[in-house]
């Protein structure tokens, strides 16, 4: 079992992200979008958005630094353990409750705005369970092991093992050990990964890159005239020469 969940699942994921973008970019270009319900509501939108987005990013540093950065690497440029605990924990919890409450936000606009709501499919219901289970999973895990118990250190354990994926090595034994709510946590995080090239987080991977290398858009007018004369009106006649009067 430990060499199916921390061998096998983690590298199914990835083929299934991988292969999933690949199809999206190939064969759904035009599905490759947000589906936008800011036409229907911006005032929730503008709290929640924001709220959500920022914590996410904040989140994705966090464990870029955390799973990626060795533990001996953070000690030599003089952060101890100690300190280096305390700021994850704080830094961890803010960021955490910050993409949760957003995300709530949005959620609930989506639920109670009805225009929102109609343009809500399964797809996205299946996504926003899947994306509030691995936050909340984390959430718990962060405050039950480092807040309310006595303490764990992940970088001695899950980080050398999410490392030794990329070495095409991995060791399943090391996950044995590390608490439920972090192996919770790490599996819904992998479904996650498996489902996101199949929902409107695909919007994730794309950015603006050819619009700053775009030739400009030229305008033309309609108007077959011309010039800039003011157009007038088709039930207007002809502009009437005008009456000159002279004195006798």
């Amino acid at each position: 079992m430990n060499a199916l969940l921390w061998a096998v699942v983690p590298y199914l994921s990835l083929v299934i992200l991988v292969g999933g973008v690949i199809w999206r970019y190939r064969f759904d270009k035009f599905g490759w979008t947000t589906r936008s319900s800011q036409l229907y509501e911006t005032t929730v939108l503008r709290w929640g958005s924001p709220l959500f987005h920022v914590g996410v990013l904040m989140v994705l540093i966090g464990h870029i630094g955390g799973l990626l950065v060795p533990k001996a690497w953070t000690e030599a440029v003089g952060i101890t353990e100690h300190t280096y605990h305390l700021m994850a924990v704080f830094i961890g919890t803010v960021a955490g409750l910050c993409t949760l409450i957003g995300l709530g936000i949005l959620i609930a606009r989506r639920r109670l705005t009805g225009p929102v709501f109609t343009a809500t499919t399964r797809n996205d219901k299946a996504m926003y369970v899947v994306l509030v289970a691995v936050i909340v999973l984390g959430l718990l895990a962060t405050v039950r092991a480092n807040v309310a118990g006595d303490g764990y250190d992940y970088r001695e354990t899950i980080s050398p093992w999410f490392r030794s994926l990329f070495y095409l090595s991995p060791d399943p034994q090391i996950m044995a050990n590390v608490p439920l709510g972090f192996q919770l946590h790490i599996l819904s995080a992998f479904l996650l990964f498996a489902i996101w090239p199949f929902t409107r987080l695909i919007h994730a991977f794309s950015a603006p890159v050819g619009y700053l290398t775009r030739p400009y858009v030229v305008y033309r007018s309609r108007d077959p005239r011309g010039g800039l004369r003011p157009s007038r009106p088709g039930w207007e006649g002809p502009p009437k020469a005008p009456t000159v009067r002279a004195r006798r």
